[in-house]
């Protein structure tokens, strides 16, 4: 079952600040994690003491916010690997 996807301003602004081949991969993995985010690929793991999850691609984080009851993901921010967990 397919979710709505919500991009924060923040995390859009970020996307747009990439070079193309950053931009391209990231949007990618976010219409995949519209599509199943339950797929293993993904890699996806819960932040620990937030209500957060993230999913890796290269050296991004996605940080998102999911509701398996209305079917809604939104995606928090776009951050650097060494950024994301502060």
């Amino acid at each position: 079952m397919e979710y709505k996807l919500i991009i924060r301003k923040q995390a859009k602004k970020k996307l747009m600040a990439l070079p193309n081949s950053y931009r391209l991969k990231i949007a990618e993995k976010i219409m995949w994690l519209g599509q199943n985010p339950d797929d293993i690929r993904l890699d996806i793991k819960k932040l620990s003491g937030q209500p957060y999850y993230r999913l890796r691609v290269g050296d991004w984080r996605i940080i998102f916010e999911r509701d398996d009851f209305i079917k809604i993901i939104s995606i928090e921010a776009l951050k650097a690997r060494g950024d994301a967990y502060k």
